[in-house]
């Protein structure tokens, strides 16, 4: 079985992180860059993505995912520079809220396609190199990142980012049951953390304030819950486990 250090090891891993330059994405591929991982990182916005590759030591590659000419692009490019990619974190989102009767049609093409076709397609497009990083007992690896919302309804008004990421979810099973065995597919559900997305729990808002304590575990997530999540999930530690959703979310789902 080898000792907890080589069970957790993915030092000798390739891994691609989307919409790597800040929030959950940003924690993902800081937590993969800390243990020995080459990691690169993309997103939309260049210059951006380029400050945080330098900040955590990855490489960028700049990339609109909300298409499928832009996910081609991406792979392409990851197969000019590697031959073998072990593990793709599928993160790049987009989420948009408005009232029920305001919410724009144009509101579920783009969450749609960013959220649940942009995944589709990379994952798709990057199956070759995926492939050849493929060794008998550690298969590579495809990491969705859905939400607690596509599991129990928000509070909030924002109806397609929780449509969108449980059809992430299935998703995950579908292309779970379709990869394997040479490639496991498993989802992480974040809860609470800090992101762009969730700014306005963080700010002097008493009423937003006081969503964490309404979470269990009386807390939001910290970096190293995610990074934690996302290493498992990569190693041999995390080896014999596809198609799951994973919770990590201190507990917020069970009261659901």
């Amino acid at each position: 079985m080898g000792t907890v250090d080589s069970l957790f090891d993915v030092s000798s891993k390739t891994v691609l992180v989307t919409g790597g330059s800040r929030g959950i994405g940003r924690m993902i591929a800081t937590g993969f860059v800390e243990r020995g991982a080459k990691v690169y990182i993309s997103s939309r916005k260049e210059s951006e993505l380029r400050a945080t590759a330098d900040e955590i030591g990855a490489t960028a590659l700049p990339a609109d995912l909300s298409t499928e000419a832009g996910a081609l692009a991406l792979a392409a490019e990851v197969a000019e520079r590697e031959s073998a990619l072990h593990v793709l974190v599928n993160n790049a989102g987009a989420t948009w809220g408005a009232g029920l009767m305001e919410y724009p049609d144009a509101a579920f093409d783009k969450v749609f396609s960013t959220n649940v076709k942009g995944p589709f397609s990379l994952t798709r497009a990057l199956l070759p190199q995926l492939e050849k990083a493929v060794a008998p007992g550690d298969p590579a690896r495809v990491i969705m990142i859905g939400s607690i919302e596509g599991i129990m309804v928000p509070a909030w008004e924002n109806y397609a980012y929780p449509a969108s990421k449980a059809a992430v979810h299935m998703l995950t099973r579908q292309l779970a049951a379709r990869l394997c065995p040479n490639i496991t597919v498993n989802a992480i559900a974040p809860g609470l953390f800090a992101s762009k997305m969730t700014a306005f729990v963080f700010d002097d808002d008493p009423a937003a304030a006081a969503i964490p304590e309404r979470i269990p575990l009386k807390r939001a997530g910290e970096p190293g819950d995610m990074a934690g999540a996302a290493v498992f999930l990569a190693s041999k530690a995390g080896a014999y486990l596809t198609g799951a959703v994973i919770p990590v979310d201190g507990g917020l789902s069970t009261h659901g």
